[in-house]
C-alpha cells in the first residue's frame, strides 16, 4: 500500500486518534474530566456538584474503583476527585497528577459537598453534564459521544464555549473517514506499512498495557482472573495470552493507577487488542517488528468492528477486541486475508451477543473468553472448518458480517441495554 494513498494516511490517522493514554476506566474518568473543566471555569472549589449522565455512563461507573481516590467507587467519587484535584488539561489522564495529600483530603471534601446524580434524558449513549456551584456562581460542562468531546462550557457570566451536539451526532468534523476501514485493506496495511509511521503509538500501547498486565499478575486486584487462568489451565501459549490480558483488566477495573492505551474509547479494548497478541508473539519467538504489525492489525480490526457498534452499547466491547486479538494471532501464525476473515467470522459466530453489564471485575473474564474465541476461530479455519454464511448473524462475507454485528449491537440490543440498566439501578 502506497504511503501517499488516502487509505494509508487515513489508517495512520485513525490509529493516532484512537490509541490514546487513559488512567482508569474511561467512563468515571470522563466524569472526572468534566468536573475538572467545570471547576476551572468556576474558578474555585465547588460546594455543590450535580451530575446528569446517560444510562451507559451510569452502568460503567457503578462498580469500578476510581484511581487515586483511596479505593472509592461511583459517580460521586469520580466527580469529586476531578473537582478537587483533577488536571483540566490532561484529558483522560485527568487524575494522574493527584497527590497523596489530595487523596487524603477527598473523604472530607465529599462529606462537605452536596451531590446530585440523575439520569440524563438524552438521545446520546454517551452524555455527561456536570454542574458545579459555589458562592452563588455556577459552571456547567457537557460532553457527548466521545469521552472528552466537550460541547458546552457555560457559567453564570455566559457561554464560554459551545458546539452543536446534534451535528453528526457530536462527532468531530475533522475526524478521519472511518468508512475506509475494511478487512482487505487492513491486512495489506499491516503487511506493508512503514513501521516508523505507527511504531511510536504501538510501542507506547505495548509498554503501558503490558506493564499493567504484569501488575495484575503480581498484585491483588478484583477476582484475580489472570492468576486463576494460569493456576487452573497451565502455562501453554494460549492460556498465557488470555491470562495476561485478563490480569491487565483485573488491575485496571480495581483501582490500579497505571495508565493504559485505549482502543475505541475503552481501556479494556486497548488491552485486549494488544496484550494477548504481544504475549503470543513473544512465546512463539516472533521478533518485535512482526509483533508490532500483528498488534496493528488487531487494533484496526477492533476499531472496524466498533465503528458500527458505537462507543457504548449493550454489546460487550471486549468481545470485539478479543476477535481483533484472534485475528492478530492468526496473522502471527501465518494467516492471509482469507484466514483472517474466516477467523473473524468464526469468532463472531461463537460469541456475539455477550452483554455489557457495566465495567467491573468480571470484565477480565469476558476478555479471556473473547480472546479464546478469537484463537479458536483461527484454529477452526486452519483445520478446514468454518461456519457458513447465513449461520445466525453471519453475512455473505466478512464485511457483511461486521455490518450485521453493528446492527445487532446498535439497534437490536437497545432494549437489552435498558433492561440491564434497570436491573443494575433498582
Amino acid at each position: 500500500m502506497e504511503r501517499t494513498s488516502t487509505v494509508y494516511k487515513t489508517y495512520v490517522e485513525i490509529l493516532n486518534r484512537e490509541l490514546v493514554c487513559a488512567m482508569g476506566c474511561t467512563e468515571p474518568i470522563a466524569i472526572a474530566y468534566c468536573a475538572a473543566v467545570a471547576r476551572k471555569a468556576l474558578g474555585t472549589l465547588p460546594s455543590e456538584i450535580d451530575v446528569a449522565a446517560s444510562g451507559n455512563i451510569i452502568k460503567n461507573v457503578k462498580s469500578v474503583i476510581v484511581p487515586n481516590t483511596g479505593g472509592l467507587r461511583g459517580i460521586e467519587a469520580a466527580a469529586a476527585i476531578g473537582a478537587l484535584a483533577g488536571d483540566a488539561e490532561a484529558g483522560l489522564q485527568v487524575v494522574s497528577h493527584v497527590t497523596p495529600d489530595e487523596i487524603a483530603a477527598l473523604p472530607g471534601y465529599m462529606e462537605q459537598t452536596a451531590f446530585s446524580v440523575s439520569a440524563a434524558e438524552s438521545e446520546f449513549l454517551l452524555d455527561i453534564e456536570v454542574t458545579v456551584r459555589a458562592g452563588g456562581h455556577f459552571a456547567t460542562v457537557r460532553a457527548v459521544q466521545e469521552h472528552t468531546n466537550i460541547v458546552l462550557v457555560e457559567t453564570d457570566a455566559g457561554v464560554l464555549f459551545s458546539k452543536d451536539p446534534d451535528e453528526d451526532m457530536g462527532k468531530d468534523e475533522t475526524a478521519p473517514d472511518y468508512t475506509l476501514l475494511n478487512v482487505a485493506d487492513i491486512c495489506e496495511f499491516a503487511d506493508t506499512c512503514e513501521l516508523d509511521d505507527v511504531r511510536p503509538i504501538l510501542e507506547r500501547q505495548l509498554a503501558c498495557n503490558c506493564a499493567i498486565a504484569e501488575e495484575g499478575l503480581t498484585g491483588s486486584y478484583g477476582a484475580g482472573i489472570g492468576r486463576v487462568l494460569l493456576t487452573a489451565y497451565g502455562d501453554d501459549v494460549r492460556t498465557r495470552a488470555r491470562a495476561y490480558a485478563a490480569a491487565a483488566s483485573d488491575a485496571r477495573m480495581n483501582g490500579c493507577d497505571l495508565p493504559v492505551v485505549i482502543n475505541s474509547g475503552s481501556g479494556n479494548q486497548g488491552i485486549t487488542a494488544s496484550v494477548p497478541v504481544w504475549k503470543y508473539g513473544k512465546l512463539m519467538g516472533a521478533d518485535d517488528d512482526t509483533i508490532l504489525r500483528a498488534v496493528c492489525l488487531s487494533d484496526l480490526i477492533t476499531i472496524h468492528q466498533k465503528t458500527g457498534i458505537g462507543r457504548l452499547s449493550a454489546y460487550c466491547g471486549a468481545v470485539s477486541a478479543g476477535v481483533g486479538a484472534g485475528c492478530g494471532i492468526a496473522w502471527l501464525r501465518g494467516a492471509d486475508c482469507e484466514g483472517i476473515s474466516h477467523t473473524l467470522e468464526n469468532a463472531v459466530a461463537m460469541i456475539s451477543g455477550c452483554i455489557c453489564d457495566g465495567a467491573k471485575a468480571s470484565c477480565a473474564s469476558k476478555i479471556a473468553m473473547g480472546v479464546d474465541c478469537g484463537i479458536l476461530g483461527y484454529d477452526m479455519y486452519a483445520g478446514g472448518n468454518n461456519f457458513r454464511p447465513g449461520d445466525g448473524i453471519l453475512g455473505a462475507d466478512v464485511e457483511d458480517t461486521i455490518r450485521n454485528v453493528g446492527v445487532l449491537a446498535a439497534q437490536g440490543m437497545r432494549e437489552t441495554d435498558r433492561v440491564i440498566l434497570k436491573i443494575m439501578t433498582e
